[in-house]
């Protein structure tokens, strides 16, 4: 990795324009300035592209280029940008959510630390619609078995950052996803054998507003995700039954939920008076 290695950012974007401002501004602000930001827009109508229009005609956002065209969803307006994203780091910033100060420093100080490391995560924060923080998520570091079984992605994608090389050796979202492609797509990279590193800083704010899938469609979001798990774990193409499947899963989500509390706690992000209680999303 060079000195200062270029930061490519992607944003899916699609009538997010209340938000969106503040997911711009916050990757313009970052003081690693070596950075380039596409926005990936899906022919949003509420505006979101005569801001765009305007922030490249300022001089000061000549790192930042969109395209405004029609897509099949979230997951292939990301692939488009991860295509095209020249950056040693590559990372992954929805329209609503924002980064936090310093979050490329400590990125790229952590991928200098951890040089074996093909993916870094950090902490974030839970926002509400006006940006008001609601929690601190901190997080533990990378287990297989949590990723796979755990009823939520403990790993959050607003505070994820991948090395160049995963998409370089053909590793892409897959599009039919449009809720869980997150999960299915980090579940395949640890297949793989790439390797998932936490950093124990504060990278992002992740927004939790009505217009946001997470908040529009939990079911459809939760069978995806059920879904997504059902074809990744070898053991449930060996159980013929429904019934059966359901309790198994139901016994490793138990498990996996126990190790992942188990582990925040013994590192007192429980008890800590910034912490919180905890809030699953």
């Amino acid at each position: 990795m060079t000195n200062t290695p270029l930061i490519s950012i992607i944003t899916p974007s699609f009538n997010q324009a209340s938000f969106i401002g503040e997911a711009l501004e916050s990757v313009l602000l970052q003081s690693h300035d070596n950075w380039e930001h596409l926005v990936v827009d899906g022919v949003s109508t509420d505006g979101t592209v005569d801001l765009l229009r305007h922030r490249t005609a300022n001089s000061s956002q000549k790192n930042m280029f969109w395209i405004s065209e029609r897509d099949n969803g979230q997951s292939e307006a990301l692939n488009k940008g991860f295509r095209q994203a020249k950056g040693e780091i590559i990372g992954w910033l929805n329209s609503d959510d924002r980064y936090r100060a310093n979050c490329f420093e400590h990125v790229v100080q952590g991928f200098r630390d951890n040089p074996e490391a093909d993916i870094i995560y950090g902490d974030y924060l839970l926002v509400d619609e006006s940006g008001k923080v609601l929690k601190i998520r901190r997080e533990i570091e990378f287990n297989a078995f949590i990723l796979l079984y755990h009823r939520i992605l403990y790993i959050p994608t607003t505070a994820t950052f991948f090395r160049r090389r995963i998409f370089d050796e053909g590793s892409w979202l897959d599009e039919k996803l449009q809720y869980a492609m997150d999960l299915e797509f980090f579940i395949r990279l640890s297949a793989r054998g790439y390797r998932f590193k936490h950093i124990p800083h504060l990278l992002a704010d992740f927004r939790m507003q009505p217009g946001s899938k997470t908040c529009r469609a939990p079911e459809l979001q939760r069978m995806e995700h059920r879904q997504v798990v059902l074809a990744a774990a070898p053991i449930f193409r060996r159980l013929r039954y429904p019934s059966v499947r359901r309790l198994v899963l139901m016994c490793f989500r138990a498990v996996a939920g126990f190790r992942r509390y188990s582990e925040k706690m013994l590192r007192g992000y429980y008890w800590s008076p910034n912490s919180g209680s905890l809030i699953e999303m």
